[in-house]
């Protein structure tokens, strides 16, 4: 069960990285499986698997095993694992970013863009963790039957 994913980057893939990584896992159920294995079938570096596994560790989606036949496996059944949780677990910008500019304080605009934006984009935040937190992990490996 390899894929052939080219262009994850770790700044915009590290959500479907996350959920490749947790769907082979949903799918080989208590066996460990090696960050190598996983690897293969997202097709990135061992190493940027392992990162994302200490991270997902972290969160409690995964427990892992050290020596010869440990691996990674899923912490909790994947009907438990929800993508807002994974999302949330990645997550280390806002969704549509913030303001960086410093707009004219005298101008009726400027004085009050910064915070509307803020409260759309965590409006829009705030909708995209509820459509995810409707989706499990078994739900989602449900579409590869």
């Amino acid at each position: 069960m390899y894929c052939n994913y080219k262009y994850y980057s770790m700044n915009s893939g590290r959500f479907a990285i996350s959920v490749h990584i947790l769907t082979l896992l949903a799918f080989a159920d208590d066996e460990w499986n090696s960050s190598e294995y996983l690897a293969g079938s997202i097709n990135i570096n061992p190493v940027l698997v392992r990162k994302e596994l200490s991270n997902l560790r972290d969160h409690g989606l995964v427990i892992s095993k050290e020596g010869k036949a440990g691996g990674s496996r899923l912490a909790k059944p994947s009907g438990q694992i929800f993508m807002s949780e994974v999302y949330e677990a990645v997550k280390q910008i806002d969704l549509l970013g913030k303001g960086i500019n410093s707009p004219n304080p005298d101008c009726v605009v400027g004085r009050k863009i910064n915070d509307h934006l803020d409260n759309l984009y965590d409006d829009a935040e705030k909708t995209l963790l509820l459509g995810l937190s409707k989706t499990s992990l078994a739900d989602f490996c449900l579409k590869f039957a």
